[in-house]
C-alpha cells in the first residue's frame, strides 16, 4: 500500500470514530432534521476524503433532476457500500440493508446509529417486523431507501428488482422515487474500482478506491411513481425499467 494510500485511510477511519461519537453523544437528543443534517455534513466529508465527488444530473430526457420528496420510498441500483453515503450527501433516508453490514467494523455500528434497518436473509418474522416498522416510518413522513436488487452488480448491469419491499409504499400510501448511480472517471468511463462484488472484502474495496483516480458519483433522479391501487410487482417493473433507461442498459427485471 502507498504512502499516500495509507494517510488517507488514517484520515478515513479518523472521521469515521468522529461519527461514531456524534452518534453516541449527540443523537440521543437530537431530533431527526438536525440528525439529518449531521449525517449530511458527515457523508460529505466521508466522500472528499475517498476522493468522490457527487454530481446529481437530470433523469431521462430532463434537463434537472426531478423533485425529490421528503415522505417517500427511494430505491436504486447498487454498486458499492459508497451507495449509501451518495445518497446520504444529498437526500439523508433510513436505509434497508442486509445484514452482513452490521457485522463491518465500525461501519457496521455507524450505519445502524445512523438509522439502518438490517434485514436477515431468510428469516419471515424478522422481514415481517422491520416491514411493520417501514410502514410506521413512511407514514410518518420520513424518506425510506433500498435497493432493490438485494445485492451488487458491475457498472453496466441491473440485476432483477425484487419486488417483496415495495409493498411498505403501498400500505403506507407513498410514492416510489428511483434513482440511479454511476461512478465515472475524468474522461467520464465508468469507474471499475468503485465495483464491490464477487468475493472482495469491506477493507479491500476501500483501499482500491483510496489507491485509485478520482471519482465522480452520478445521481440521476426519475419522476416519482404512484403507488395507489398498485401491486408491488408492477411498481418494481416500472422502477427497474426507470432505473435501466436512466443508466442505459438494458431492462431484464423478470
Amino acid at each position: 500500500m502507498k504512502l499516500s494510500t495509507m494517510l488517507r485511510l488514517a484520515r478515513v477511519l479518523t472521521h469515521v470514530l468522529q461519527g461514531m461519537a456524534i452518534c453516541a453523544v449527540m443523537f440521543p437528543w437530537l431530533g431527526q432534521e438536525r440528525r439529518n443534517g449531521h449525517i449530511r455534513r458527515w457523508s460529505r466529508h466521508l466522500l472528499t476524503l475517498c476522493n468522490v465527488t457527487v454530481v446529481q444530473d437530470g433523469g431521462v430526457s430532463a434537463a434537472a433532476p426531478a423533485p425529490v420528496l421528503s415522505q417517500a420510498m427511494v430505491v436504486s441500483n447498487h454498486v458499492s457500500w459508497l451507495d449509501i453515503f451518495v445518497i446520504h450527501s444529498l437526500y439523508p433516508s433510513h436505509f434497508v440493508a442486509k445484514a452482513e453490514i452490521r457485522s463491518w467494523p465500525l461501519a457496521g455500528w455507524l450505519a445502524q446509529k445512523a438509522g439502518t434497518v438490517f434485514i436477515a436473509r431468510g428469516n419471515r418474522r424478522d422481514l415481517r417486523l422491520i416491514f411493520e416498522g417501514l410502514v410506521t416510518t413512511l407514514q410518518r413522513g420520513e424518506r425510506v431507501a433500498f435497493f432493490p436488487e438485494g445485492t451488487t452488480a458491475s457498472q453496466g448491469e441491473l440485476l432483477p428488482f425484487h419486488a417483496n419491499l415495495f409493498e411498505a409504499a403501498i400500505d403506507a400510501q407513498v410514492p416510489v422515487q428511483p434513482f440511479a448511480l454511476r461512478y465515472v472517471d475524468a474522461a467520464g468511463a465508468l469507474h471499475h474500482s468503485v465495483d464491490f462484488i464477487g468475493e472482495m472484502t469491506f477493507a479491500e474495496s476501500i483501499v482500491a478506491i483510496l489507491d485509485g483516480p478520482p471519482v465522480t458519483a452520478r445521481v440521476a433522479i426519475m419522476p416519482a411513481i404512484a403507488t395507489v391501487g398498485a401491486h408491488r410487482r408492477e411498481l418494481a417493473e416500472v422502477a427497474h425499467q426507470a432505473v435501466a433507461s436512466a443508466l442505459g442498459v438494458t431492462s431484464t427485471s423478470h
